[in-house]
């Protein structure tokens, strides 16, 4: 939230914040209000009110299908924001024009299908900079939405936390810096002799002092939300750090948008998490703690899902919650099986996962909705990744040979112990039972004679015994 937001926009977004997923999607704008710009004097992020759009895109490489799979999933974002897609165009070119993202004869086809339509804003399916975001604004005459902007919305409408509303709101304000602009009479630029209509001494503005205090409002509120960030991560560091201690293995869920994560915690583990079909419906992180067939604990963290071309604001906003996966003993990286490209997602969320420094650990791919899959579609996961299960978290099926991966590929205990156990001691043994692995285990006169696999500090207490 901008520091120069009104008392009123601060009551109003409060509100909006406080309002949970199902009931926000009952909220849509009111109809036969315009949102048309007839004079537009400045662009920033602004919180998007959507609802009739035109999509727009440029295709510079791949195939035709790769093409509209780009533009199907841009409807998808578009719809998760709450919009109602009235028309797409995809434009074949090397590379975007560089004036208006799409050329100019492409404009005019773009503003006639806006005004046959009646759309009130147009979604580009790319980062626009902000000339270009300018150009077209004032030759449509509406709202343009770059992919960006509509992926920070999406976020902003689904975080809950305390942590991730700071993430959310520090990545719309790195995107907003960048896009601060004054322009037209509001404004007073220095100016000076001829530039100033000779006017000379005394007929100089005091320059775009607005523009320069609004950029350094955000600049500050960004150094804050940093900060109470960092404070956040020390906490989840502590509860990390007791996890390790205790020798508990984590094992985190990654994966595409609306692949079907949450959906599998919750067949795993009972979390009850939210589950919805819509893109980004989870943001905060869940950790559940489990156990295998054998009484391991483990733990079992939903992530934040993943999407081609994420915006680096949110990569680098939410990179400490990222950091999770970089940190688990074992990934479970969740494909849509019914996607018609799930190679495609695959090698997006690995593009991200690299960036977090999360390549080198231990992976499972999880081909997920089994039940309504392509077989061609899974069959070209499955050779390209051996290391692959097909389940369904709808239905249960493959998940017993999951369960089975997840315990084959979880770290073993560092130490193996060879000890008497008193019978006095029973906590130990139900420690080693948590916490190990056993491999022999007899009771003896002077008590429980046990030999297991252990963490560290288990080994520590058992010997000292």
């Amino acid at each position: 939230m901008s520091d120069v937001d009104t008392e009123q926009e601060k009551v109003d977004r409060d509100d909006m914040e406080g309002l949970e997923l199902a009931e926000r999607h009952s909220l849509r704008r009111v109809a036969g209000l315009s949102t048309e710009l007839e004079d537009i004097t400045e662009v920033e992020y602004r919180q998007l009110r959507l609802e009739r759009v035109v999509l727009v895109g440029v295709w510079t490489d791949g195939t035709a299908e790769d093409a509209e799979n780009s533009l199907t999933e841009l409807k998808a974002l578009a719809e998760t924001a709450g919009s109602e897609v009235l028309d797409a165009m995809v434009q074949r070119r090397q590379r975007p024009d560089a004036a208006t993202f799409i050329g100019s004869g492409k404009v005019q086809e773009l503003k006639a299908a806006v005004e046959a339509t009646g759309a009130d804003t147009i979604i580009c399916d790319g980062e626009l900079a902000p000339s270009q975001l300018r150009n077209l604004e004032d030759r449509t005459k509406v709202k343009v939405v770059d992919r960006t902007a509509l992926i920070l919305d999406i976020f902003a409408q689904h975080a809950k936390s305390a942590e991730g509303k700071a993430q959310v709101e520090l990545a719309q304000l790195q995107y907003q810096t960048q896009r601060l602009r004054g322009w037209g009479g509001n404004l007073s630029r220095q100016a000076g002799g001829q530039a100033a209509g000779g006017e000379g001494i005394g007929g100089r503005g005091p320059g775009e002092t607005k523009l320069e205090t609004d950029r350094r409002r955000i600049q500050a509120k960004m150094t804050k939300l940093r900060r109470e960030l960092k404070d956040l991560r020390v906490t989840r560091d502590i509860k990390k750090a007791q996890r390790r201690r205790h020798g508990i293995p984590a094992v985190a869920i990654a994966g595409y948008t609306n692949a079907g994560k949450s959906s599998l915690l919750n067949r795993l583990t009972d979390a009850g998490v939210l589950v919805e079909d819509a893109l980004f419906a989870t943001l905060d992180p869940t950790t559940r703690r489990t156990q295998t067939s054998d009484g391991r604990v483990y733990t079992l963290s939903d992530t934040v899902g993943f999407v081609r071309h994420l915006p680096h604001q949110l990569v680098e906003a939410f990179r400490s919650t990222l950091e999770e996966v970089a940190d688990a003993d074992l990934v479970l990286h969740v494909v849509d099986g019914s996607h018609p490209d799930p190679r495609s997602q695959v090698a997006a969320v690995r593009e991200v996962l690299a960036d977090v420094g999360a390549t080198s650990v231990r992976e499972i791919v999880v081909i997920n909705k089994a039940d309504v899959a392509d077989d061609l579609g899974v069959k070209q996961v499955l050779v390209a990744e051996p290391h692959a299960i097909v389940v369904s978290a709808r239905t249960g099926e493959g998940f017993d040979e999951l369960l089975s991966a997840i315990e084959a590929d979880l770290p073993r205990p560092a130490v193996l112990i060879d000890v008497v156990v008193p019978y006095a001691r029973g906590d130990l043994i139900s420690l080693v039972h948590e916490n190990g692995e056993i491999e022999e285990l007899d009771h003896t006169g002077e008590g429980t004679h046990i030999v297991a696999r252990v963490p560290e500090e288990l080994a520590h207490s058992l010997r000292a015994i």
